[in-house]
């Protein structure tokens, strides 16, 4: 038996075209006035913090918590009324991480000093 090889010749049907109207979200809301007055609670907030503190081992990670939650706050709809919250937990946890390095560094010269 022969085989014949038919090209079957389709004609595409395309319905007619849905018209959508998508507007964009933006991932965190525009800046705008408030970008000033978040600057200066920040600032006022570092200042705070850097003054009730007198070890300046904890200068540079107060000054990084600081920043981290002002990009944080900025994702959300009022980056005013969370800063305070986020700051707050993010120099806790600035604090921890310097009390547990002093901890880290003083064990390491103690096993130096007995291994010498």
């Amino acid at each position: 038996m022969k085989t014949q090889n038919k090209k079957l010749k389709l004609r595409p049907r395309f319905e007619p075209e849905a018209a959508w109207e998508l507007t964009p979200v933006p991932a965190a809301p525009a800046r705008g006035p408030q970008e000033v007055e978040l600057e200066r609670l920040k600032e006022t907030l570092l200042n705070e913090a850097l003054n009730r503190t007198k070890n300046p081992a904890v200068r540079e990670p107060l000054r990084q918590a600081v920043h981290d939650a002002a990009a944080l706050a900025w994702t959300t709809p009022f980056p005013l009324l969370v800063l305070p919250e986020l700051l707050r937990e993010k120099v806790e946890g600035a604090c921890r991480y310097v009390a547990k390095q002093a901890t880290v560094r003083g064990r390491g010269t103690k096993t130096t000093g007995r291994a010498a």
